[in-house]
């Protein structure tokens, strides 16, 4: 068992009575590096093991380069069972197969960053039954969750600037556009994501047929019933994504018809979210530079006629991935739900 430990031990070792212990499966790529960025100074948890068959007994700086003078943790290719929380940080459909092949203690618990268990149908393997873990839907049932299904970056942003409408009862059919970063498509080169590519680049891509579609409708379902996607019936959400020139961060436009007053919907976003410290709703035009490095998500409402625009916007690495996963580790285990959390964006 790797149980290699930080050069700074005060600033990763639990304060006190709660601390936990924690292991990342997959952290080589973008959400697992922005794991350990992030629990490397968490004052209530200690990093493990982070695991990487491919880069077993390498130093992690060595991979995330910014880490270099900040750990002295190493890759294995082994796994450390003596933990209480498990980060799973694979591609998709990995993490079903990992949990399948490997006899992990019951006693751990797993937040997986995959789209495995997001769907109800989906949800349950052998004794583990994942929660959908967003917050600003589900705080209390991640509170006494054992496992957790983290939701996508590109549906985290649409549902947080749908879903106070949804419990409104006021969603009619969407039609929403969204651009993001270059971080969005994971790690492994394709010939989308070179320099050469995405430099003064623009490309719309899974036209109407984006993964996270499902998972978004199962959300706005849960607080509007009768909210269908395009397949069941009338109504729904047309999603058109595109690719940006730019590493981090998503841009939501949502489009439907409302009859109500602004003010009014204003005031319908500011309650709904009134107890969630990272979904802030603004007056003023909202950009990508107020949310990226952050784990928030700012939302701005525009209204011409009976046409209501939602804006959204957050880090696709941070509110759409790992973020959102320590997130939700401190509601699992009783910390305040900003533990670890507190980060600058970087706004020049």
């Amino acid at each position: 068992m790797n149980q290699s430990k930080n050069i700074n031990k005060s600033r990763n070792s639990p304060s006190g009575v709660g601390g936990i212990k924690a292991g990342i499966i997959g952290g080589a790529g973008y959400t697992g590096g922005e794991l350990i960025r992030l629990l490397v100074n968490h004052p209530q948890v200690s990093i493990e093991s982070v695991h990487s068959k491919s880069n077993a007994g390498n130093y992690v700086y060595k991979v995330h380069q910014d880490l270099f003078g900040e750990t002295d943790l190493k890759f294995s290719d082994s796994l450390n069972d003596e933990i209480d929380v498990l980060f799973l940080c694979l591609g998709h459909g990995d993490s079903k197969k990992f949990l399948s092949e490997n006899n992990i203690p019951s006693t751990v618990k797993v937040i997986d960053l995959a789209n495995d268990f997001r769907l109800t149908q989906s949800s349950k393997l052998k004794a583990r039954s994942f929660i959908y873990g967003l917050p600003e839907l589900n705080k209390q049932q991640i509170q006494s969750a054992h496992d957790i299904a983290n939701p996508g970056c590109f549906a985290t942003s649409i549902q947080l600037g749908l879903l106070p409408l949804a419990k409104a009862g006021l969603l009619d059919e969407v039609y929403t556009t969204g651009i993001t970063g270059s971080t969005g498509a994971g790690q492994s080169l394709i010939s989308t994501s070179h320099f050469s590519w995405r430099a003064n680049n623009i490309q719309a891509y899974k036209t109407l047929t984006h993964q996270h579609l499902a998972e978004i409708v199962q959300s706005l379902q849960q607080l509007q019933k009768k909210f269908l996607d395009p397949p069941l019936g009338d109504g729904g959400i047309s999603f058109i994504p595109w690719r940006g020139d730019f590493t981090r961060g998503i841009f939501i436009s949502s489009t439907i018809h409302c009859e109500e007053p602004i003010e009014k919907l204003k005031d319908l976003y500011k309650d709904f979210y009134a107890d969630h410290p990272f979904t802030i709703v603004s007056d003023d035009p909202i950009f990508l530079k107020q949310v990226v490095n952050t784990n928030k998500c700012v939302i701005q409402l525009e209204k011409v006629g009976s046409k209501l625009v939602v804006h959204s916007a957050l880090d696709n690495l941070l509110k759409g991935a790992s973020g959102q996963a320590i997130q939700n580790m401190n509601l699992m285990f009783g910390f305040k739900e900003t533990t670890g959390l507190k980060l600058k964006a970087n706004y020049f």
